[in-house]
């Protein structure tokens, strides 16, 4: 019988646990932190401006209404 995580390339324990350990290694256990904050403020200026441009949508549909 084929493994379904082999048909659909998920890893597995191990890949997870050899991945983490690659990360550790290439940038070292201070810069972690610094890149996750990285990430989480990209991501949270990201879902701003998608709720900016939602925003602005919104408001060019009531423009055009009342005219």
């Amino acid at each position: 019988m084929i493994n379904l995580s082999i048909i659909l390339g998920m890893p597995g324990y191990w890949q997870i646990i050899l991945i983490v350990l690659v990360v550790l290694l290439l940038f070292g256990g201070k810069k972690i932190p610094e890149l996750m904050k990285g990430i989480g403020r990209g991501t949270r200026e990201f879902k701003k401006g998608l709720n900016t441009d939602e925003e602005d949508e919104e408001s060019s549909k009531d423009v055009a209404k009342k005219e």
